[in-house]
């Protein structure tokens, strides 16, 4: 593979070398014609491949390509003038057979024919096609280039969401930055192409005139013969280079022009040219209204209306054709179990009927592909597979709201608003647009819904903006991670111990059921979840409910055990944006008040804190948990091990968001940053 690399390097090297060459040193006229036939022949093959390739990104090598070929047609003009000028008295076989062959096919017998053929295709390249697909790619080029930071936000959106990986974002970034610089390249390419028909016209005129002097002083031709000959080949030298030039320019303008066009350029025209049984109505009907007027040709025109009338026909007969049904056989119709009726859904949706186009909103991001990525992205966060959403409408429901049901009972309910856009300030300010004014239903924050059309001025005033699929989206995560300890059933667990890895069957085997039951790892495994605590790495909880089981059948202190066994888990998930784990302290007078008021042994212990001074701890929770928010910390709350589980009961009432670490839990090398003491 590197041997057919270095030599494609190596050929290309050459190539441009003998490029140079060609403007420097003379040759032959059959080296010529070889040359000639080239340049025509590789201008074909790059306007078949503009032709064919589904989007202009297959052809990034477009620009280099222009640039060569133009320096090589420019190479050629030079070697043929030499031999034109040098050569020209000797007949018009002097410049080779190609520049012969167009010469006497274009001019006619007549050279005056030949001229004006020859600047007719100069103006058609230079005013028309080069001009045309020059400022289409430099429009491209400068609406790309406007439009790369809204693309890029796009990307990380979806992959903030769940709906792309990190390789298909960097895929895409990729070809983010392919575009923005073919389009760049393309916008400065075309000025080859521009330049080119300049010095094809400047090179004419001076083969024309130069030709005509040194074959009337020089070789005393008569002025007329002269004139015939030197015109001749110098017609035939322009065509064979403008016709190479003009192939081009037409590639690059349909490169240029199928920006947003899917698929090659045959089926991109027919599909949006024939397949509109009224438009060739419309075709038919013109064409032959053309063909009865008088002295206009009468078979053309009606060719056409006959062709056109009866592919809209056919057209128009396949759109009233019902869809295929496949018809299966009806099977013995029979009674549901009742038992099916006791069935619940984990959890579920119901939309309302003005919701229902969130399900098949094929121009942006259905409900479903969403909720599919909130499942992989909540998995690999938390170690287990929700189980299936069901979504269903409600007539009961207003027309743009949703519930969320989990085990069949309501966990949140909202509204949103197709055709809008939720937008909310992120410092918690009101949005100062028109709109509907309400309440973020997953955060309780104050939002506004927005018309579309205000999409831009909300971004430019650094609004966050929300599609109504994301808004649900949003609410539904943060009602799952309320509820994941009673989402994760026996069956699940049951799951999670069968799919372990090979090497830790005998784990499983050795613990469950001699040691603990599956019961016993299940209420562990939801105690974890309910303080959000990853169960992604499932054996080293299992190795810590074993070490700890042997000694205590507590539910409590298994937990407590499997804790500090992900102290470097724990430590690294509450880090700040410095790599320091920011902590919230107790003074030794809560520590001792706490531990004092632990009652009973064992299993049995439970706390009771007189009611004043559990006001007291709330208060001082609260203003020191503010403060830190106000400086930007989000700090975890860390007790000694003794109490760390009776703190984490109170928190959990009034700040369920609120880590509570035990000193046990912090990993050795985990940096400390303390940011208040209660």
């Amino acid at each position: 593979m590197l041997g057919w690399v270095a030599r494609g390097e190596v050929g290309l090297a050459i190539g441009v070398v003998g490029i140079v060459v060609l403007l420097i040193l003379p040759i032959p006229a059959f080296l010529l014609d070889m040359l000639l036939s080239i340049s025509i022949t590789s201008a074909v093959l790059i306007l078949m491949t503009s032709l064919l390739i589904k989007k202009p990104l297959e052809f990034t090598g477009f620009p280099m390509v222009l640039l060569v070929t133009t320096l090589f047609r420019l190479s050629l003009n030079i070697a043929s003038t030499r031999l034109i000028l040098g050569h020209g008295h000797e007949g018009v076989h002097g410049a080779g057979h190609i520049i012969e062959a167009f010469g006497k096919l274009m001019t006619g017998g007549s050279f005056v024919i030949g001229i004006i053929v020859f600047a007719i295709l100069v103006i058609v390249n230079f005013v028309v096609i080069t001009k045309g697909s020059g400022r289409i790619a430099e429009v491209a080029a400068r609406f790309t280039l406007d439009s790369m930071p809204g693309k890029q936000m796009a990307i990380d959106a979806d992959l903030s969401a769940g709906l792309i990986d990190e390789t298909e974002a960097k895929k895409r970034r990729k070809e983010l930055e392919q575009e923005s610089t073919f389009f760049g390249a393309m916008d400065g390419a075309s000025k080859f192409v521009r330049g080119d028909a300049v010095a094809g016209l400047i090179i004419v005129a001076i083969n024309i005139i130069g030709g005509i002097l040194i074959g009337v002083l020089q070789h005393h031709i008569p002025i007329g013969v002269a004139a015939s000959t030197y015109t001749l080949m110098t017609v035939g030298d322009g065509l064979v280079s403008q016709i190479p030039a003009l192939i081009i320019s037409i590639a690059a303008g349909f490169l240029v022009s199928k920006s947003g066009v899917e698929g090659s350029a045959d089926k991109a025209l027919v599909t949006q040219l024939a397949m509109n049984p009224v438009s060739l109505g419309m075709v038919s009907a013109a064409a032959g209204i053309i063909a009865i007027v008088p002295g206009m040709p009468i078979l053309p025109f009606a060719a056409i209306s006959i062709g056109a009338g009866t592919l809209a026909w056919r057209r128009s007969q396949k759109a009233m054709e019902p869809p295929p049904v496949e018809i299966k056989p009806m099977a013995e119709a029979q009674e549901e179990p009742i038992a099916q009726t006791l069935a619940i859904d984990e959890i579920k949706i119901e939309l309302g009927y003005g919701l229902l186009g969130l399900i098949n909103d094929l121009e942006g991001r259905r409900l479903t592909d969403q909720i599919k990525a909130l499942r992989k992205t909540l998995a690999s966060e938390y170690g287990f597979v929700m189980p299936s959403v069901r979504i269903l409408d409600n007539m009961r429901l207003p027309s743009q709201g949703y519930c969320i049901r989990i085990k069949e009972m309501e966990a949140g309910a909202g509204e949103v608003r197709l055709g809008h856009m939720m937008a909310m300030d992120p410092r918690g300010g009101q949005v100062e647009l028109p709109g509907e004014h309400v309440k973020e239903p997953a955060f309780g924050l104050p939002a506004t819904w927005v018309d579309e059309n205000l999409r831009e001025e909300a971004t430019f005033r650094g609004y966050t903006i929300v599609d109504p699929a994301t808004v649900l989206t949003t609410h539904l995560t943060e009602i799952l991670k309320e509820n994941m300890p009673d989402l994760l059933s026996y069956s699940e667990v049951q799951k999670l111990l069968k799919d372990l890895p090979g090497e830790q069957k005998k784990l499983v085997e050795d613990l469950v059921p001699s040691i603990v039951t599956a019961t016993t790892v299940q209420r562990v495994l939801q105690a974890l979840l309910r303080e959000r605590v990853s169960i992604r790495d499932l054996p080293a909880i299992l190795e810590g409910i074993g070490e700890a089981a042997p000694h205590t059948s507590s539910v409590t202190m298994l937990v407590e055990q499997v804790r500090a066994r992900l102290a470097r888990q724990l430590s690294f998930a509450y880090r700040g944006d410095d790599g320091a784990l920011p902590i919230v302290t107790l003074t030794s007078e809560w520590e001792n008040t706490f531990a004092d008021s632990l009652v009973g042994q064992g299993e049995d212990r439970q706390l009771a804190l007189a009611p004043s001074r559990l006001q007291d701890f709330v208060r001082g929770v609260r203003e020191v948990f503010e403060r830190a928010a106000l400086a930007g910390d989000s700090p975890v709350l860390l007790t000694s091990p003794t109490i760390r589980p009776y703190v984490r009961s109170i928190i959990e009432r009034f700040r369920g968001q609120t880590p509570v670490m035990s000193q046990n839990e912090v990993h050795p090398r985990a940096k400390l940053k303390t940011v208040g003491t209660i």
